[in-house]
């Protein structure tokens, strides 16, 4: 299981992240990778330079984030 320390832990150069909007996103979307199994990043397409955040698939459903509407499985 994987825990906030193996989660920043895990190498993201490469990783492939996809945006879900629900409109034109000229305000900025949401981007979501999937890093690692059970292992997520999720970004900020306005403020790319940031670090993405961390989480499990359980932390990510517990904050309403589905990775299906990123068109991403579980």
């Amino acid at each position: 299981m994987q825990n906030g320390t193996t989660l920043y832990a895990l190498d993201i150069d490469g990783a492939s992240f996809t945006k879900a909007c629900g409109g034109p996103c000229t305000e900025g979307c949401v981007t979501l990778a999937r890093i690692g199994e059970d292992a997520w990043a999720l970004g900020d397409s306005k403020r790319p330079d940031a670090q993405p955040l961390r989480f499990t698939t359980e932390e990510l459903g517990v904050a309403g984030i589905d990775p299906a509407r990123f068109g991403l499985d579980v």
